[in-house]
């Protein structure tokens, strides 16, 4: 089995999509379906139940899940220390979620270049659920990320907490119900928001990027549920207004990596992170 159809059986066992799979893999439907067509020809086995609902695993499948995995792991591995650059002794591949970049995992990057100059490193940024699928699949080391899934071979371990509070840009202070923004911090909050506003359960406008919600809001005016970091400096300038007696919400941002030895690079590279955010908390 080829390192491409290993990738392509579990972005369809990620997503449970050809179709999406397709998409991730930046490949047509028809190639997706041939690799998996390949693929099962060469073991002999189905891995894929396919319904309208899209595609399962075959016990063959779950059973391949691991195998195709550890075998992703190793080539990513094998590519990123052969490949190198002079001067640098390792390398690390790092991934960050949009709403996390600034200040925490630019100020994370700063403190590698600081502290490990014989690094090569790698950082990106896509969605959480991408970001998460590369770490388990090998192609990433460590990702930044709110609300990371339970995953099986997925460890999570909590950076920094944040608060979300409801703030409105009505000069008392009110909450605009008509004009309620809801924001997607994920399914923690979800829940949470739902059991605090059942009345807000189907509000006009969803939006699933804090800073574009917050544009929206400053600019045509309403309420919504924040970061407390990001809206400090309109709240000091009196652009929006804390909700009196609004619930506050938790947001924890987590580093999530795959439960394998890396002879102590990534404990190193872990304790920068948590370094920064204990600096960025006093």
């Amino acid at each position: 089995m080829d390192v491409a159809l290993a990738r392509t059986f579990l972005e369809v066992a990620a997503s449970g999509s050809f179709i999406a799979a397709a998409e991730r893999l930046n490949l047509t439907q028809t190639a997706v379906s041939a690799r998996i067509r390949v693929l099962e020809e060469q073991l002999g086995r189905r891995l894929f139940v396919r319904n309208k609902a899209g595609a399962r695993l075959t016990p063959a499948g779950e059973r391949l899940v691991r195998h195709a995995t550890t075998l992703v792991q190793v080539w990513e591995r094998a590519r990123q220390e052969v490949a190198l650059p002079p001067g640098r002794e390792q390398g690390v591949s790092l991934g960050c979620e949009p709403s996390l970049w600034q200040p925490l995992f630019a100020d994370w990057l700063v403190w590698l270049h600081d502290h490990c100059p014989e690094l090569a490193i790698k950082a990106e940024i896509e969605t959480p659920a991408r970001l998460v699928d590369r770490v388990i699949e090998g192609s990433l080391d460590l990702a930044l990320v709110y609300n990371p899934p339970q995953r099986p071979g997925l460890v999570a371990e909590p950076i920094a907490e944040e608060k979300l509070v409801l703030v409105t840009t009505a000069p008392d202070g009110a909450l605009l119900a008509d004009r309620y923004v809801y924001v997607d911090w994920g399914p923690r909050f979800a829940v949470d928001h739902r059991a605090a506003y059942p009345e807000l359960a189907n509000p006009a406008i969803s939006i699933g990027f804090g800073p574009l919600a917050l544009s929206h809001i400053l600019t045509v005016g309403g309420c919504g549920y924040f970061r407390v970091g990001t809206v400090q400096p309109y709240l000091d300038d009196g652009r929006v207004r804390r909700v009196p007696d609004a619930p506050e919400f938790s947001h924890a941002a987590h580093v999530v990596h795959a439960r394998r030895d890396d002879g102590g690079l990534m404990n190193r590279v872990r304790n920068g992170l948590r370094e920064v955010a204990r600096r960025k908390a006093e």
